[in-house]
């Protein structure tokens, strides 16, 4: 039978290899520092290995140790968001944690988690930001909300809806430019996204025009940055339209052209190997807000 340890002894490792010292850690947990060094015999014994070499007055982890650390703080981690989890989640017992990126999050989902909220009212939320592929189970995420391809390894992809571009500019800078068709944008200083610097590029040579001078202008590495710029008057961007819905709608963003998406779609991805009814709940609920706010933005060209 597999011996595990208790978590006094995994806690004791994880404070001295946060530290580096058996005093320091001791410090930290308020015991002695011979219970750190016996219980970190103790894991050595049970790993088979030795975890903390001496080095001067001192101690450094060894290749085993530093490994055993590295995931074990993560483990650890993933413990102490359970135990919130339940804890926020209370009688009801049921949260849900969601993986979002941070534009969608702030501009997009938060004005409607109010409904699902509706149809949930003791489900506690979640929101984590994160903008790339990663381990769900591990990171203990129930819904990631991913743009791209469906590409996730150990994920379920359910398709929300393809991005819809819009080139806009502040009312102002359309008038003072005489902007009145989408090759206009020629007159117009341009605000890029450092992870799309061909948007601009391909816009024009959509339109016939030189890609050349589509490289220049200001550089952001978020949409909302970039999109607080536009409506400051510093240039005209290519936007996702659901992340500028309530500034079209309220005229302080002006739509001049549509660019071609180039393919890239909205999803909402679950893992695999977990059945989660809320989770599904959340993403027939994302879907149906995904047609819906397609089918009430209306852009022209």
């Amino acid at each position: 039978m597999n011996m595990l340890p208790s978590f006094a002894v995994l806690r004791s490792f994880e404070a001295a290899a946060k530290h580096q010292s058996f005093t320091a850690a001791a410090e930290e947990l308020r015991i002695s520092q011979a219970a750190i060094s016996r219980q970190v015999r103790e894991l050595e014994g049970i790993i088979g290995a030795q975890l903390f070499r001496k080095e001067g007055r001192g101690v450094v982890l060894t290749p085993a140790g530093a490994a055993l650390a590295r995931d074990l703080h993560a483990g650890l981690d993933r413990l102490r968001g359970i135990v919130d989890r339940a804890r926020g989640a209370g009688e009801a017992g049921q949260s849900l944690t969601i993986a979002v990126l941070p534009t969608f999050s702030s501009r997009w989902l938060a004005r409607r988690l109010p409904r699902f909220r509706a149809l949930h009212p003791d489900v506690q939320l979640i929101l984590k930001s994160r903008s790339k592929p990663f381990d769900l189970v591990r990171a203990g995420i129930d819904v990631a909300i991913h743009f791209g391809a469906p590409e996730w390894i150990g994920g379920r992809h359910a398709t929300l809806c393809p991005e819809a571009l819009v080139a806009v500019a502040a009312p102002a800078m359309i008038e003072e430019a005489g902007l009145t068709e989408a090759r206009d944008a020629t007159r117009l200083p341009l605000l890029h996204l450092m992870t799309r610097r061909t948007a601009w590029p391909a816009y024009f040579e959509h339109l016939g025009l030189d890609p050349g001078p589509a490289y220049r202008g200001d550089v952001f590495d978020q949409f909302s940055a970039m999109i607080g710029a536009t409506m400051a008057g510093l240039g005209a961007a290519i936007v996702p339209s659901y992340l500028i819905e309530a500034e079209l709608a309220q005229g302080t963003l002006v739509p001049f052209g549509q660019p071609d998406p180039g393919g890239g779609m909205y999803y909402a991805v679950t893992p695999n190997t977990v059945t989660n009814p809320l989770a599904q709940s959340f993403c027939d609920w994302i879907a149906q807000e995904a047609r819906s706010s397609a089918r009430s933005r209306h852009i022209r060209a």
